[in-house]
């Protein structure tokens, strides 16, 4: 089971981010951003292994979704993910700074859509009000 440990420490802690990105330093960085917030992270390299995921039990508060991945791109599995019910805040994180390619990505179910890199700062902003103190 990837991201493993189990932690019983109180606030923060028991807050889950899902990195769904293909590209090794990317989910390297955004791990490295949410644990700095003492949140628990667990990572998947594409769309396909975040519903895997979720079809196997698992769940979590935050998914930071990548955009651009092979086998099931980011538009593809929060599609996937929202028509299985799961309420996540689904953030998408994409290097593309098209309005139109942030819009159709937001169309399948995202939260909201973030230009890369990702900051501390905007991670801060979407987590609830009791997290970010």
């Amino acid at each position: 089971m990837a991201g493993g440990e189990e932690n019983n420490n109180e606030g923060k802690n028991s807050f889950t981010v899902l990195v769904v990105d293909d590209d090794t330093v990317v989910r390297m960085v955004h791990r490295m951003l949410v644990t700095s917030l003492g949140l628990k992270v667990q990572e998947a390299k594409n769309g396909k292994e975040a519903v895997d995921l979720h079809i196997n039990g698992a769940s979590f508060d935050l998914i930071l979704m990548d955009m651009e991945m092979p086998i099931m791109n980011g538009p593809m599995a929060t599609r996937e993910l929202r028509a299985m019910g799961v309420k996540s805040t689904i953030i998408g994180v994409t290097s593309c700074t098209f309005e139109s390619v942030h819009k159709d990505f937001t169309e399948a179910g995202l939260d909201h859509c973030v230009a890369k890199p990702l900051t501390i700062a905007q991670i801060v902003s979407f987590l609830p009000k009791s997290n970010n103190n």
